[in-house]
């Protein structure tokens, strides 16, 4: 990859929200995010291709890698019901490929977070993508509450975002009662904590407070926030955390009035 990198961009990339809602179009900025596939095959790990071009059209080399990789891609299912957070890599003709599996048929929406070196900060891009024939019932989301059970694992969370107003969110990870405090670093931080609006789908990707090795930072149980959501409205929370080797994801209702 003929790609030169600079700086990790998580330092402008996590405490800070973005203005306004985030990756509600393919193109911000100058840059556009392009799909080619568009419809994936239910349930079946299937390569998904994209292009990331600028504003000349052509692709984008040089981008500044975030949190250890350099396109980070969110795909949700449009009524919140399904995450996956995946890694893209580069293929030689200047495309991006990563195979995903969608569980379910249905609408889905696509968010690439990615940092080029020539803007000098994070954005977030955003498109649509299918499962199936792209139809599907729509489900209600789970009512707010305070914990999620995961692989055996349960996870507290303790404060609430706000409309507006930056707020500290903490994750408590626990296995049969005992505090876990054996996290490992996942992409460089004990959690990842992605948060998109039921309505219009706005998306904040936070990164939590402290950092593996930092001496001060522990391995659990708590990872901590600094979130800051666009607006009123009802957000489902994804904590992606690494523990025994496997990245699991607890997922929480809030609704911000």
């Amino acid at each position: 990859m003929n790609a030169t990198h600079h700086h990790d961009a998580h330092a402008h990339h996590g405490h800070h929200a973005p203005a306004g809602p985030a990756g509600l179009e393919s193109t911000e900025d100058g840059y556009t995010l392009a799909l080619e596939t568009t419809a994936l095959p239910v349930d079946t790990e299937t390569e998904l291709r994209f292009r990331l071009l600028g504003a000349d059209g052509l692709p984008v080399t040089d981008l500044t890698p975030i949190h250890d990789k350099l396109v980070h891609l969110i795909v949700v299912r449009r009524d919140l019901t399904r995450y996956v957070h995946v890694h893209p890599a580069e293929t030689a003709d200047g495309t991006w490929s990563v195979r995903v599996r969608l569980p379910e048929a249905g609408a889905y929406r696509v968010f690439a977070d990615l940092a080029p070196a020539a803007l000098g900060r994070p954005l977030t891009l955003g498109a649509d993508l299918a499962a199936g024939d792209g139809a599907g019932p729509a489900h209600e989301l789970p009512a707010p509450a305070r914990a999620f059970a995961v692989d055996g694992r349960e996870v507290t969370l303790t404060g609430e975002p706000a409309a507006g107003e930056g707020r500290r969110l903490e994750f408590a990870v626990a296995r049969d009662g005992k505090p876990v405090t054996d996290l490992q670093p996942y992409l460089a931080a004990y959690g990842h904590l992605v948060a998109v609006r039921r309505e219009d789908l706005a998306y904040v990707h936070v990164h939590p407070d402290g950092s593996p090795g930092d001496g001060t930072t522990e391995p659990g149980p708590v990872v901590a926030f600094h979130a800051q959501v666009p607006g009123p409205g009802t957000y489902r929370l994804f904590l992606d955390f690494k523990h025994e080797d496997q990245v699991r994801t607890a997922e929480f209702t809030a609704v911000v009035r």
